[in-house]
């Protein structure tokens, strides 16, 4: 089973492919959907959910783990986000895929059992579970990387 995770945001979308083979989990792919702030938002969103179809098409997943969003105190920016995580649902829609949605706590406590585990024990945990030599570089293809992880736990959701 593949399953794809996404870090949700406009100008960076965090993307993360694991797959599940004999109750391990697999590294496949990793990296960051970026769009420019000089861009129209119209324009960014397009940019993402042709990203994300390119994406989908090359790597075949059977579930997407998207994380839900996390309140910010920039209401203009939380709704931006918002909607590039329409925009990324949507696009999983259009592929028929499984969609699941964790909080960043669900994710948390999936990778270390504790919801107030910082970015570093997430990102070290994602190692250890992987069997990587190295953490992820980028911080959101590593929360997304978690998220996929996440997704592989709650599959039978």
């Amino acid at each position: 089973m593949r399953i794809l995770g996404i870090d949700p945001g406009v100008a960076i979308v965090g993307y993360g492919v694991i797959e599940e083979k004999d109750k391990k989990l697999e590294l496949i792919a990793q990296g960051c959907i970026l769009t420019r702030a000089r861009e129209p938002h119209p324009e960014r969103l397009g940019q993402i959910a042709q990203a994300l179809s390119k994406i989908i098409q090359q790597y075949k997943p059977d579930i997407i783990a998207i994380e839900e969003l996390f309140f910010c105190k920039n209401v203009k920016t939380a709704l931006k986000v918002g909607e590039a995580r329409g925009v990324i649902l949507a696009t999983a829609m259009q592929f028929g895929l499984s969609i699941r949605e964790f909080t960043p706590l669900q994710v948390k406590q999936a990778l270390t059992g504790y919801g107030r585990a910082d970015k570093n024990q997430i990102q070290q945990m994602v190692k250890v579970i992987l069997g990587m030599k190295q953490i992820i570089k980028s911080d959101d293809a590593a929360d997304a990387v978690a998220v996929a992880i996440t997704g592989a736990h709650y599959k039978q959701m």
